[in-house]
């Protein structure tokens, strides 16, 4: 499939260290917002919405992995850059992997945030695919968004779980449906050795869809990487603990 001009956001200064930043499925680039503006200070911030999410186009699928990271290189080449970090939290993760791994010299440094190489059973992918073709993304949003928040964030921050809802049941049925088979079909773990990159791997330590087994399995398997489990975190880390999630991802880029 062709590469898509994906919709994006690019903010810091221009000579500054560049920074893609990936985001999960269901998710649009506001995910990112506890981290923007401090990321901004320091680094050249590039934000964007995968196919199929937010105000990118929505191909026809289904979508593979290579699809998505294909979208990612084609904008680094749009905006001129010709490498840059790259951080992803769960399919962004994922992406980000496929990049470390089939794009390696447009890669500097690798953040795997709430992520996993291998997610099965692809059943469960199909089956959630066909479910929101036939009911739109809405009926699989407060089943998704109960797994990224632990349930006392959830009470003592409604107004943010409430706007995270709304994100994912806003997203469209297709490009949610067709970003699941990317999930589905993903076969990159037995080439996470070739990732030469320096890689963080991001755990949330009460993440259920992406406990941090997963995490320590990836950083086991790429050369080199470090792990870091963030404590009262379940899957959007970076949101539930951002002012952690951020120390983390700014040590490991090494800006000050």
């Amino acid at each position: 499939m062709s590469a898509v001009s994906v919709h994006h956001v690019v903010e810091g200064p221009a000579l500054a260290p560049a920074l893609v930043l990936v985001n999960s499925l269901g998710a649009s680039l506001a995910m990112w917002e506890p981290q923007i503006d401090v990321l901004a200070e320091k680094l050249h911030v590039v934000r964007f919405d995968l196919r199929g999410h937010g105000r990118s186009p929505v191909p026809p699928g289904p979508y593979a992995l290579a699809d998505l990271g294909g979208d990612v290189v084609a904008l680094l080449d749009e905006l001129r850059l010709p490498r840059a970090h790259v951080a992803g939290l769960s399919l962004g993760g994922m992406v980000a992997m496929w990049l470390g791994i089939h794009a390696p010299e447009r890669v500097d440094r690798l953040v795997l945030s709430s992520t996993s190489a291998a997610l099965g059973p692809p059943e469960a992918w199909r089956e959630r695919a066909a479910l929101v073709r036939a009911h739109g993304t809405g009926a699989v949003a407060d089943a998704v968004v109960s797994r990224w928040f632990t349930p006392g964030f959830a009470q003592a921050r409604p107004r943010v779980v409430r706007r995270i809802r709304e994100m994912v049941a806003a997203t469209p049925a297709e490009g949610y449906a067709s970003a699941c088979a990317a999930v589905e079909t993903m076969a990159i773990e037995a080439d996470l050795p070739r990732i030469a990159a320096p890689t963080l791997v991001i755990a949330g330590a009460d993440d259920p869809s992406t406990p941090p087994d997963h995490a320590a399995r990836i950083a086991a398997a790429i050369p080199d990487a470090r792990m870091a489990v963030i404590a009262d975190a379940a899957h959007l880390a970076n949101m539930q603990q951002p002012e952690r999630f951020t120390r983390l991802l700014l040590d490991h880029l090494r800006v000050a």
